[in-house]
């Protein structure tokens, strides 16, 4: 079964990701442009020559961009196959289809958003250049308290519903993940400053498309991947009923 789950989950990362391209092409890829304007602007305003392009742009958002999603997208789904497979069956009575629904809500949580609150994304012209080794450090470890947090409070939620109830115990347990990740927030070091006159409404746009692939590819793994196994299995079923 395994097998056929892994096959399932990385055919169903593809077809996330093409949607998340489509979001990244419609709203990302125009703030990316306006960025890179704005670098170029400033460079030039200040008498600096631009660096060549070691990649064409044309490139880098057409060919680059689709291998990159597809790529992704087909390795997100082969784990995500595996963790469903991991929590099918240990989280009470849920069926396949909210199980997968519940994997991908908690992934997109461990994996994009506790992250992106403290490190949004920034198109370029945004950083310090000389800090970027550092911000993907920050960044990297950000995902993996995410991860962590967000197993521990399945765990714990679990244990505490026999006593708490459902209800109670996601309560009880939503409140101290989100204590323990406000605490890291605190200690952690800050974002690099914006640089000064760099458009508002581009930054913002960014990011916020940023958020909406993540959340377009997330949400498709959960729906589709839940679908398509909901239905295999009630063909398993059928097929191995007595007659």
């Amino acid at each position: 079964m395994m097998r056929s789950l892994l096959v399932r989950g990385m055919a169903v990362g593809l077809a996330a990701g093409a949607l998340a391209l489509l979001v990244a092409w419609l709203y990302g890829e125009p703030q990316v442009g306006h960025a890179i304007a704005f670098e170029e602007a400033k460079a030039h305003a200040a008498h600096e020559a631009h660096e060549a392009e070691v990649v064409s742009r044309t490139t880098q958002k057409t060919a680059g961009l689709i291998t990159a999603m597809a790529v992704y997208g087909v390795a997100l789904g082969g784990l995500f196959s595996i963790a469903f497979a991991f929590a099918y069956g240990r989280l009470g009575a849920l069926g396949a289809r909210a199980t997968a629904g519940l994997v991908a809500l908690a992934g997109f949580v461990a994996v994009e958003l506790v992250p992106f609150l403290k490190y949004p994304a920034t198109p370029p012209a945004v950083g310090n250049p000389g800090t970027i080794g550092s911000r993907t450090t920050l960044y990297f470890g950000m995902t993996l308290l995410g991860i962590l947090a967000t197993t521990a409070a399945v765990i714990v939620c679990r244990r505490l519903v026999p006593r708490l109830g459902v209800w109670n115990a996601s309560i009880a347990t939503g409140a101290g993940f989100a204590v323990v990740v406000a605490a890291v927030y605190r200690i952690t070091p800050k974002p690099d400053a914006i640089p000064e006159h760099f458009p508002a409404t581009v930054l913002w746009d960014f990011r916020i498309a940023s958020l909406g692939v993540q959340a377009v590819l997330w949400a498709t793994l959960g729906l589709a991947f839940g679908y398509l196994t909901e239905r295999a299995f009630a063909k398993r079923r059928t097929a191995t009923a007595p007659a």
